[in-house]
């Protein structure tokens, strides 16, 4: 892991994980090509203006992804990391998961418990509802990269299309769960840490990363019509789990 102080530096980072990734035929590696195309899109948007504070939302960026990408180097060398993300990476290890799986997973520790705890973290000793309408613009430009990236998917693999016309209720449940990220509590969770006390802070973290560990398992085990579903799925995919990797970075 290389030292993370800009931008560019998560993005050096996230390129290492997808080198790796490509290397071992991890589908670790999914989460990072997804998360490579929000952090440029995120860099285009404070080059273009898009945030209503710049420089915040590059602090904002590195204290966020940071989480991420300490968590995956602690998880290979075999240390602690958060339930919500012990969940994501271990669903590596199962052949069943589809792609979209293994990003809302990460996504889901992602979003529901790093954004927060970052969102609080820059905004001590200030007004974090200064914070709100950069906040719903990081969720806007994740859900809609997850809504690219089923379009890309059933670009790769025709039978995702179909499937997902014949059983509506599993495109449903792909979107909406991405959908409704800005939405579940995120914020609200943002403001609570962002009040608390020194002495409850990591308390609190441990108790809202047992709430998302509850949501990871919506994903994963999402009851068996579904997960029939989504196994035929996972047979239809074709191509090394690097090759989908690659085509994710697009």
């Amino acid at each position: 892991m290389k030292p993370i102080h800009t931008i560019e530096d998560v993005i050096i980072n996230l390129d290492d994980i997808i080198a790796i990734s490509k290397t071992k035929n991890d589908p670790l590696g999914y989460f990072a090509a997804l998360y490579r195309r929000v952090t440029i899109r995120v860099k285009e948007g404070i080059e273009a203006g898009f945030f209503d504070d710049g420089a915040r939302m590059e602090l904002l960026d590195v204290v966020f992804a940071k989480r991420y990408i300490d968590a995956y180097f602690s998880y290979l060398r075999l240390e602690e990391v958060t339930d919500s993300w012990k969940i994501a990476f271990e669903v590596s290890q199962d052949y069943w998961p589809i792609v979209i799986q293994h990003l809302l997973v990460g996504i889901n520790a992602h979003i529901n418990l790093d954004l927060g705890i970052a969102a609080a973290e820059i905004s001590k000793g200030k007004n974090i509802n200064d914070l709100k309408g950069d906040f719903d613009k990081i969720n806007e430009i994740l859900s809609s990269l997850v809504i690219e990236v089923e379009k890309d998917l059933s670009e790769i693999w025709p039978t995702f299309r179909k499937i997902l016309k014949l059983f509506g209720n599993v495109d449903n449940f792909l979107i909406d769960f991405s959908m409704e990220l800005a939405r579940d509590g995120a914020w609200e969770f943002a403001k609570e840490l962002a009040m608390t006390s020194e002495e409850t802070f990591d308390q609190r973290i441990i108790d809202r990363d047992q709430k998302i560990k509850e949501k990871a398992f919506i994903i994963t085990n999402p009851g068996w019509t579904v997960r029939v579903i989504l196994g035929i799925m996972r047979i239809a995919e074709s191509g090394s789990v690097a090759d989908k990797i690659q085509k994710l970075i697009a």
